[in-house]
Order: structure tokens, then C-alpha cells, then sequence
């Protein structure tokens, strides 16, 4: 693949880990061999990546047909749409081997899981019990299936088993920053992470920044830059046809530069808040009643997502009450071993809520 012209797919172009993926590639200098397609439902920003000599479908990672009619033509297939959607994901796998058993090459699949695959559901806001490593498969293995994410990875995984496809699994923590570049600048792309702008409304309504219980649950997080990086980095080793490239069982890749405890994130949104008139600097726990929410959170949006199908940004403000209330402790250690240096850490992870806070006030 390194010597000839790159088919590349992308779901989820326009969202804010999609949008980075496909940023970084307008810019990258390889890009003159790249025909990059991307599903889009909205023909305005269609005709806006037209422009950027991008390929377009209109249309829905959901739309089983033309997901598979594409994916049977690239050679790469990015995915950063819905982690969730396990309709889309098959619809993907069928096209893949549609190419595999018409012209016995092997397409690359770049997934776009996260990091709640890891949750521990027993945290309550108390500190985690274990420690993942992404070079350790084993490990990864004892999860159970019914954990987040996995009903999709793990066909993901078995694809690559069976020989047609080789896979690639991204999982991102607490992804932050406010994006920018081309696609922001010409109203393609979503600039914001999904999950703070939430808690920030969220606080916003009961008028005082929350924290679970004493809020010593941690949680990973990565800037939407770094990974952007990560993204890229494993591009262009897939390409290059890098030698001992981890892939399948051995092919997860975590992405993390720090870990917060949920008191301290609780505590940056406050301080954010009350800096506009919104409470004071110091979170309260939250209610009995909330708490009696965030307990059933957990069974409720894992039994959904298996169940229907039905992805997180759907239902964020449910799984934003799971994720305060869990804990998530990982190493990045096989995305650093491709050489991937992750820039932002605790210091912008903090600052970076003055102007989260300021944003979703505005909106």
C-alpha cells in the first residue's frame, strides 16, 4: 500500500473526532494520493468538502447498502460516527469482504471505540481497582461482553481473526479542546466535545456544579490534537506497512496523557461557573435523587445500546451520569510505543474549562 494511491473511507467526518481525522489528512503531505470519501447527511456540507477535494456520499453510516458498497471499494476505512452502531459496523465487515474475496487484498479498518469499554461499574466515586494496559490482551479479553462498546469491537476483532480485514481499535478517554482548522472555519465540523458541554448545562440547571459523592472516582483524559495525532500516526504506520504493527486481538490502542479524579473536573466546572454568576467555587454532592439516577444509569444504557443498537450521543446526558460515577484507569503504552507523544496534559486539561463553560453558556 505504501507505493500506490489510497482509497480512504470516513464516517463521521463532520463530528468533532471525525472531523480532526479528516483535518489532519487535507493537510497531510501525502494527501495528492488519497481519494477521500466521506458519509455526510447534510448536502451544504457536502458540497463544502467538495471543495477541498474530498469525495462525498449523502447519506447515514446507517444506510447498511451504501456503507457496504463503499467500504468494498477503500483500502482504509475510518470510523468515528457512532462506537454503538452495530448495524453500521456489519454493514462495514460485509463490504470489507466483499474486497477481500474479489481481490484477496486486506483492507484497514481504523475504529473509533473509547474508553468506557473499561468502566468500573463498582467505583461509586471511590478509586478504581484496576489498571489496563493496552499492550496486554489477555487482559483485555476479561471484559465482559456486555461492557460498553464491546458487542462492536468484538466482531471487530473476530473479522481480523477470520483473515479478511485487518483492525485497528482507538480508544478514547475524556476527549477535550476546543477544535479548530479549516472545517471549523467553514462551519463543517463540530468544534466541541460532546459529553462537558452536558455536565456545564447540566450544572447549569440545578445552578451549582456537581460532584458524585467524594468524587475520588478517576477517569483518563486526552486533547483532541493529541488525538488527532494518535489517528494519524497509526495511518501512516499502516501504510508504510510498519513491522510488528499491533492489529486484532493485539490491536487495541488506548489514548490518555494524565488521569483527574471526578472531584477535581467537578471542581474546574464549578469554578468556571460561579466565575458567571452560576453558584459558588465548590461542587455540591448530588441529591439523593440524582444519585438514585446515576445507580441505574449504568444497567439501563448498557441493556439500550445492546439491545437497539442505539449509540451514546443519543442519550449523553444518561451516560454523562454513568461516567461521573465510574472509573476508568488505563495505559497508552502501545499507542506511545508507535511513537505517538502526546502534548496537552494535566495543566491544559484544567484550563481548558474557562472557555468549555463560557461556549456552552453562549449556545
Amino acid at each position: 500500500m505504501s507505493n500506490n494511491n489510497v482509497n480512504i473511507l470516513i464516517t463521521g467526518a463532520t463530528g468533532y473526532l471525525g472531523g480532526s481525522i479528516l483535518e489532519r489528512l487535507l493537510n497531510h503531505p501525502d494527501f495528492a494520493r488519497f481519494k477521500i470519501t466521506a458519509i455526510v447527511r447534510s448536502a451544504k456540507k457536502a458540497e463544502k468538502l467538495k471543495k477541498l477535494g474530498i469525495d462525498v456520499a449523502v447519506g447515514s453510516h446507517s444506510d447498511a447498502d451504501l456503507v457496504t458498497d463503499l467500504a468494498a471499494k477503500a483500502d482504509v476505512v475510518f470510523t468515528a460516527a457512532d462506537a454503538d452502531d452495530l448495524g453500521a459496523a456489519q454493514a462495514l465487515l460485509a463490504g470489507l469482504k466483499q474486497r477481500f474475496e474479489k481481490t484477496g487484498k486486506k483492507s484497514v479498518l481504523i475504529h473509533t471505540s473509547g474508553a468506557a469499554t473499561l468502566i468500573d461499574l463498582n467505583a461509586n466515586g471511590t478509586t478504581p481497582h484496576q489498571v489496563y494496559d493496552d499492550t496486554d490482551a489477555t487482559q483485555i479479553e476479561t471484559l465482559p461482553g456486555s461492557s460498553y462498546h464491546r458487542h462492536v469491537d468484538l466482531p471487530l476483532v473476530n473479522a481480523d481473526i477470520e483473515g479478511f480485514v485487518k483492525t485497528y481499535i482507538i480508544l478514547p478517554s475524556l476527549v477535550y479542546g476546543i477544535a479548530t482548522g479549516t472545517l471549523v472555519d467553514l462551519g463543517i465540523r463540530n468544534p466541541h466535545t460532546l459529553l462537558f458541554p452536558h455536565l456545564i448545562r447540566l450544572c447549569q440547571k440545578r445552578g451549582q456544579g456537581g460532584v458524585p459523592g467524594k468524587g475520588l472516582n478517576k477517569w483518563p483524559h486526552v486533547h483532541i490534537n493529541d488525538m488527532a495525532d494518535l489517528y494519524i500516526r497509526l495511518f501512516d504506520a499502516v501504510i508504510a506497512n510498519a513491522p510488528g504493527l499491533g492489529h486484532g486481538r493485539e490491536g487495541y490502542y488506548f489514548a490518555e496523557n494524565g488521569h483527574t479524579l471526578s472531584y477535581d473536573l467537578c471542581k474546574a466546572v464549578a469554578v468556571a461557573l460561579a466565575a458567571r454568576g452560576v453558584g459558588t467555587e465548590e461542587p455540591t454532592v448530588f441529591t439523593e435523587e440524582e444519585h438514585k439516577t446515576v445507580s441505574h444509569v449504568h444497567s439501563s444504557m448498557r441493556n439500550l445500546f445492546l439491545n437497539s443498537g442505539i449509540g451514546i450521543g443519543r442519550h449523553l446526558q444518561e451516560f454523562l451520569l454513568a461516567i461521573l460515577s465510574s472509573s476508568v484507569e488505563c495505559k497508552a503504552s502501545r499507542a506511545r510505543a508507535l511513537g505517538w507523544e502526546p502534548r496537552y496534559g494535566d495543566e491544559e486539561f484544567f484550563g481548558s474549562f474557562d472557555a468549555e463553560v463560557g461556549a456552552a453558556l453562549r449556545g
